[in-house]
């Protein structure tokens, strides 16, 4: 089960995740939701959303549940998929699963969905579990 607690003080200790807006929305049993409203400054010279902020709030999930447990876990690996533009003013919204978790590696899914409901982004990422 995730801790919460833990989940909320990660985040908290944060300051990139913080610079950039990201809320801690729900931390359930097998899943946790983190939300940040893009602003003008996140925007690129196409006028849509910065792919690097995209996969930060992303990989921001995947880091809160990776070490919810209280162990130290370090990315190894990442993967984003950009599926949908994003515009200024969206909310975007990405939840994180845990696909598998073994003695030494783990490894996560987050989807991201604008406002609208439509999947901007799709993240996969694995860790170390330290010890």
């Amino acid at each position: 089960m995730i801790d919460g607690e833990r989940v909320a003080s990660l985040l908290a200790a944060d300051q990139y995740a913080s610079g950039l807006g990201i809320r801690l929305i729900e931390v359930g049993e097998s899943s946790i939701t983190v939300e940040m409203t893009v602003a003008g400054s996140m925007t690129n010279f196409h006028g849509g959303l910065h792919g690097g902020v995209l996969f930060s709030l992303a990989d921001c999930a995947f880091s809160l549940y990776s070490n919810s447990y209280g162990d130290p876990a370090v990315a190894i690996d990442t993967h984003m998929v950009f599926s949908a533009a994003v515009a200024e003013g969206e909310i975007l919204s990405a939840v994180v699963e845990e696909v598998n978790r073994g003695r030494t590696l783990a490894t996560y899914r987050v989807l991201v969905h604008r406002s609208d409901g439509k999947l901007a982004g799709h993240f996969t990422g694995t860790v170390l579990l330290l010890q």
